[in-house]
């Protein structure tokens, strides 16, 4: 890519489909949101994103394309093994055909990756080098950034954070493991656990609720004593912490930090900071034009 091209980054979701589009310091030049068609097969999905690329960028200013998908994809970044929420996803050769369709080169990744991507470049996790992200909402999703790159392992399916064991004999979880951290922690196990959404939540603690606030303490332990297991195994420099319920951070992060402390020896927990994330729902497409740049800055 010659110094001057910019990048767009594509945040594929259940419900929206947002694009940004970006140079090489971060700059959002332009965004864009349309509605994930319905039913959101691999076809129908292709089709509005190449519309919206030519609508977001008509003079083709943007040479490479990054998308964040929700599921993982293979190790190459190119295509989408499964994609949550949307209909008919199986291994989708994603980027060929994004590259077919708009002449421009792709790459994919999981939009948690994507999110933790983003955060480092232009979030929270701007001073650090080694990270690692959790998002809390409908799942629980996570990504690693060890010196400065995304660790996705060998088969492009590291970073799952959210599916540490907490209890062996918790809930069961889609994943097929059983009392993951996803069970103690999402909006579903939440609902479960109280009855209420965690924004009624949020509301009530807002008011000095005593159960409300009772409960987000309790929320800051569980996520904590998951959490644990990811600081031992990486030793990470911030922990970042995103994803819709993180909306009631004040409530919980302050549980969260003394129970690490009780948990994690000080050798390992050295200087760590614990963050809530900054970019809210733009973090998908920021992290997607990361994904492009790092993926594509040399060729």
């Amino acid at each position: 890519m010659s110094p001057t091209s910019s990048v767009i980054g594509i945040d594929l979701g259940g419900t929206a489909i947002k694009l940004g589009q970006f140079d090489r310091e971060g700059y959002c030049i332009s965004t864009l949101s349309i509605p994930t068609p319905h039913p959101s097969t691999p076809e129908a999905v292709l089709s509005v994103i190449v519309a919206a690329i030519a609508q977001l960028d008509p003079h083709n200013r943007s040479e490479v394309i990054g998308v964040g998908i929700p599921g993982p994809a293979d190790e190459s970044g190119r295509i989408a093994r499964v994609a949550i929420n949307l209909t008919g996803w199986h291994n989708v050769p994603l980027s060929d055909w994004l590259e077919r369709r708009t002449g421009r080169q792709s790459v994919l990744a999981n939009d948690a990756n994507c999110a933790g991507l983003g955060e480092y470049w232009l979030g929270a996790g701007r001073p650090y080098r080694h990270l690692i992200l959790l998002t809390l909402g409908t799942g629980v999703g996570g990504a690693v950034i060890m010196d400065g790159q995304l660790f996705s392992g060998r088969n492009g399916t590291a970073g799952e954070l959210g599916l540490v064991t907490l209890n062996p004999d918790g809930p069961p979880c889609n994943s097929g493991n059983q009392g993951s951290l996803e069970q103690y922690v999402s909006v579903a196990a939440i609902r479960r656990r109280t009855g209420l959404e965690p924004w009624e939540l949020g509301d009530r603690a807002k008011s000095g609720d005593a159960d409300a606030l009772a409960f987000w303490q309790q929320y800051g332990r569980d996520l904590a004593a998951g959490l644990a297991s990811s600081i031992y195994i990486l030793a990470p420099e911030a922990a970042i912490i995103g994803g819709g319920i993180s909306a009631s951070a004040d409530f919980f992060l302050p549980a969260l930090r003394l129970e690490i402390e009780r948990r994690v020896m000080p050798s390992s927990r050295c200087d760590l900071q614990i963050l809530s994330a900054e970019l809210g729902n733009q973090a998908g497409i920021v992290g997607a034009a990361k994904l492009a740049w790092d993926t594509f800055s040399d060729s």
